[in-house]
């Protein structure tokens, strides 16, 4: 994704938001503002940390096998914050402040010469931020609204390093910079359900599926045949969140 084409679209985003606004500042009753805060999980569905790949690296042949990020990560911590507005009673605009961490156990990342190799990387970091559309149902049900919603963004993913280890060729190397930091295209669908809790708070439970564009190129390995690594590195989820919503007088 081009920074030029997020921006445009931002720029967009922002003015449907200000019209919207304009269009909602002579209703009456209570703000049309929300804020969120929210603390989930996120397993994986699918979607590698590295992909196979066979070439040479520091000069002996090399095989490179696929690790899954749940096999590295596992699900990994996520925090939310953000708001909304709505537009009427049923729809809601939302923007959303993403933050997720995961630490990376040891891997078997493939052979070099006749030696198995080992991969530890550094932390799974992403912050991220969605604009999104929420439709609550319009269900009669006392102190319950159901809901489901659609969003898109853009993740801005920390470096990822990688200490590679061959005990049996008593060979061990630091690759800095194994992944850049990267700039990924996001979408998810989410459905959930508030709980009124309080006469302005509500307790929110939702679950859904989030798709993150892949990681960027690893620039050391190209022109080894280990260029491909990157290749399945998109990831989708399915994230867990529970969280509390306040609504404003």
């Amino acid at each position: 994704m081009q920074f030029h084409d997020f921006r445009t679209w931002t720029i967009g985003i922002l003015t449907l938001l200000c019209v919207t606004t304009a269009a909602g500042a002579q209703t009456t009753g209570d703000s049309p503002w929300v804020f969120d805060v929210g603390l989930g999980i996120d397993p994986s569905i699918n979607g590698n940390i590295n992909s196979g790949a066979i070439g040479t690296l520091q000069g002996q042949a090399t095989a490179i096998l696929p690790n899954s990020y749940s096999d590295v990560y596992g699900t990994g911590i996520q925090f939310r914050f953000g708001g909304g507005y709505a537009l009427n009673e049923n729809t809601e605009l939302r923007g959303i402040f993403t933050y997720q961490s995961a630490d990376a156990d040891l891997v078997r990342l493939g052979d070099i010469g006749t030696s198995p190799l080992y991969a530890q990387y550094s932390d799974y970091k992403v912050f991220g931020l969605d604009f999104g559309y929420r439709r609550y149902m319009p269900l009669s049900v006392k102190d319950m609204r159901f809901y489901g919603e659609g969003a898109l963004g853009i993740a801005f993913i920390s470096r990822i390093n990688a200490l590679l280890a061959a005990p049996a060729g008593n060979v061990v190397f630091n690759s800095t910079d194994f992944y850049d930091r990267t700039a990924a295209f996001t979408w998810e669908a989410n459905a959930g359900v508030l709980f009124r809790i309080a006469d302005q708070v509500d307790l929110n439970a939702q679950v859904g599926i989030r798709h993150v564009s892949g990681l960027a190129q690893v620039d050391q390995f190209v022109g080894t045949g280990l260029d491909d690594i990157n290749n399945d590195t998109s990831r989708l989820t399915f994230p867990l969140v529970v969280g509390l919503r306040f609504r404003f007088k």
